[in-house]
């Protein structure tokens, strides 16, 4: 009689633990993602941190998580407060420039007049529709001074929501650092329990692809940001440095420095600059296909021991799902599931 008695309570603390980790989920999913992102930071300078514990084993409890919490905090946050300033003033001056352009029209730049091909077309469609008071009001009707309002409204509660998950991720972040061992070892045995022998091995590869997807992503994306602003300063694109950052940002996402590529051929050929336009375009090409066919595969697929068109699903598939965070977590939790699929079919054959 002890037999059942002893599985109706062990189905009965599965039930309750699997009802309190659900509810306790649904209770912090609005941090979450805070949680998942300094699990990340704390992976990503894993190797520095542990030559610093080295360095300075005095500092290791307290003094040197907060060091290195202060150093990630101030590392995010001004060049975020630099370019908020620098958006501050652009704001400012292009509300001026609406209230002029609704005044007094906007005339046809000069750059219509050196476009290879169309400038006819273009220059009509600018007399009609921008030349004038009345076309400039019909074509910026929809930048009223309510809708203004409401996206300064809409982006302030953005900005407000995502300190607020800055400010918990760098205090989870010194608690990680600080309680690291502790929390290595519970998570050790715990895998031990759930999975047994692999479990070990899956952390390990989940570590190992979270800090290859950050060199292929981040390592890389600066790489190609730092190519391309170099070709905008030869080639002459209007504000090399700032356009060769937002590469290097959105080069961290496979092929996506295409499209500012394409802003800085547009720009060129606004100025005229046909060839300076083709030779950013070969530029970007040759980079692109070097960076995202070569490099980051070797890197990303090297460390996740996975075939790049599953990294590439985990990339693209974690943006989908979790934005910016995805970029890290999608190959992570792809090179976990390859890995039980893989002990799975070992264990059968």
């Amino acid at each position: 009689m002890a037999a059942p008695s002893e599985s109706r309570q062990r189905i009965a603390r599965i039930v309750l633990a699997a009802a309190l980790a659900l509810f306790g989920l649904w209770v912090a999913h609005p941090f979450l993602p805070a949680l998942l992102w300094a699990l990340v930071i704390t992976i990503a300078i894993g190797p520095v941190y542990a030559r610093a514990e080295q360095r300075w084993p005095r500092l290791s409890r307290h003094l040197l998580p907060a060091i290195a919490t202060l150093v990630i905090g101030l590392a995010v946050l001004l060049p975020i407060a630099a370019g908020l300033l620098q958006a501050i003033h652009e704001a400012r001056d292009l509300a001026h420039w609406i209230a002029d352009a609704r005044a007094n029209g906007i005339p046809a730049p000069q750059w219509i007049a050196n476009l290879p091909f169309g400038e006819r077309a273009v220059a009509d469609w600018w007399a009609e529709n921008l030349a004038t008071p009345e076309g400039a009001q019909r074509q910026l009707g929809h930048l009223s001074d309510a809708a203004v309002l409401d996206q300064s409204r809409l982006i302030g509660s953005r900005i407000l929501h995502h300190t607020t998950i800055f400010a918990f991720t760098l205090i989870t972040l010194f608690f990680l650092l600080r309680d690291k061992d502790r929390i290595i070892a519970q998570m050790r045995r715990a895998g031990d329990r759930i999975f047994g022998p692999a479990g070990e091995r899956i952390g390990i590869q989940i570590i190992k692809s979270i800090r290859g997807t950050i060199d292929g992503l981040v390592l890389v994306g600066i790489g190609e940001g730092v190519a391309m602003a170099i070709g905008y300063v030869v080639t002459g694109v209007p504000h090399p440095i700032l356009l060769g950052a937002l590469t290097a940002i959105a080069a961290m996402i496979p092929f996506g420095a295409a499209l500012l590529i394409g802003i800085a051929a547009v720009l060129l050929l606004m100025q005229g600059s046909v060839a300076g336009a083709v030779g950013i375009v070969i530029l970007g090409a040759a980079v692109i296909a070097i960076a995202d066919h070569f490099v980051r595969p070797f890197l990303i697929g090297g460390a996740t021991r996975l075939p790049f068109v599953w990294v590439l699903i985990g990339i693209l598939g974690g943006v989908e799902a979790f934005g910016l965070l995805g970029l890290f977590v999608g190959p992570a939790v792809m090179a976990a599931l390859i890995l039980l699929w893989r002990e799975l079919v070992g264990s059968a054959a």
